[in-house]
């Protein structure tokens, strides 16, 4: 038995439909013979009869009749998957497989996902939060399209779009004796407890090289799988901690208030969107990343949102 073809298939969808080989002929726009032929080609190939020739016209066999949804089935995919490759030209349209970072998921997060559903409402963001490892290991083996995450991504297999840089305050209760202050120097942090997020999470990296270029020590305690956990024991007087600024507006309530660092550089991150450098779609993630640039902007996130043209410096890394 050989697989039955896609012009026999359609055939006998066609002849089954109109119970007619002539009528099913005008269907599919080929002559009579060409239906004949497909319909005894195919039931060559299974040995069996799928029609009973009568003079009034055809009539489907018990197995015609069983095989006939397959039938149905069968093309019914065959039509979605053409389709499906046609939309997969089209810009800004389907699904699209976004990874976002925990430290920066619940403070853009919504930003992207408004604006991509005004400005590309055909596109249906499939969002993963996990940490920059994981991101990274996902992007590589094409389970996402799209990561958001801090920049450097460290490896040559991918272009880089920045969106925005952001520094890091310092986040203590609102009773704590540097509630407020300015221009403060990292070598503050010497006389503090910092408390960090748990190993994984690259704003924990970044918190420690902070505390040891300030050469302050990095304490051993608890380590917080989330921002939000960490400004609670901030409330609770457990200690303080460094904050990126875009989470400020989340996170800094009740007894929590934020003191700012001065000098040059000041600590901070660099936040934007990373793909994979033989994405087919790399024009497609420039202009989101445009987009979502000016969508920040307005927004009024207390971050510096990145020049255009930074992107196209960073591809070449």
């Amino acid at each position: 038995m050989t697989d039955p073809t896609v012009v026999q298939l359609r055939a006998f969808a066609a002849v089954a439909h109109q119970r007619h080989f002539g009528a099913a002929a005008d269907d599919l726009s080929v002559t009579q013979p060409a239906v004949s032929a497909a319909i005894a080609s195919l039931e060559a190939s299974l040995g069996a009869k799928l029609f009973e020739r009568t003079p009034r016209g055809v009539i489907l066999t018990t197995l015609g009749e069983q095989l006939l949804p397959l039938a149905h089935h069968a093309l019914a995919a065959l039509n979605e998957l053409v389709a499906d490759a046609g939309r997969s030209g089209q810009v800004h349209h389907g699904p699209l497989r976004l990874g976002v970072i925990p430290t920066v998921a619940p403070y853009l997060l919504p930003t992207i996902l408004e604006t991509f559903g005004t400005r590309f409402p055909a596109l249906v963001p499939e969002v993963t939060e996990a940490m920059t490892r994981t991101l990274l290991a996902a992007l590589e083996s094409g389970g996402l399209d799209l990561l958001v995450m801090a920049l450097p991504s460290g490896t040559a297999e991918t272009v880089e779009l920045p969106l925005y840089w952001e520094e890091f305050v310092l986040l203590v209760h609102e009773e704590h004796p540097l509630a407020g202050a300015r221009d403060l120097p990292t070598t503050t942090l010497q006389g503090l407890d910092v408390l960090l997020l748990e190993e994984g999470h690259c704003m924990r990296d970044q918190a420690i090289d902070v505390c040891r270029q300030a050469g302050a020590a990095v304490g051993q305690g608890a380590k917080m799988a989330s921002l939000t956990t960490v400004s609670q024991l901030v409330a609770a007087r457990l200690g303080a901690t460094l904050l990126p600024a875009s989470a400020v507006p989340v996170e800094v309530r009740g007894p929590l208030s934020t003191a700012r660092f001065g000098g040059s550089p000041l600590p901070g991150r660099r936040v934007g969107m990373v793909h994979r450098r033989s994405s087919t779609r790399a024009s497609e993630y420039s202009e989101l990343a445009e987009v979502l640039r000016r969508a920040i902007t307005s927004a009024g996130l207390p971050v510096i949102v990145e020049q255009a043209q930074a992107a196209s410096a960073c591809e070449g890394r």
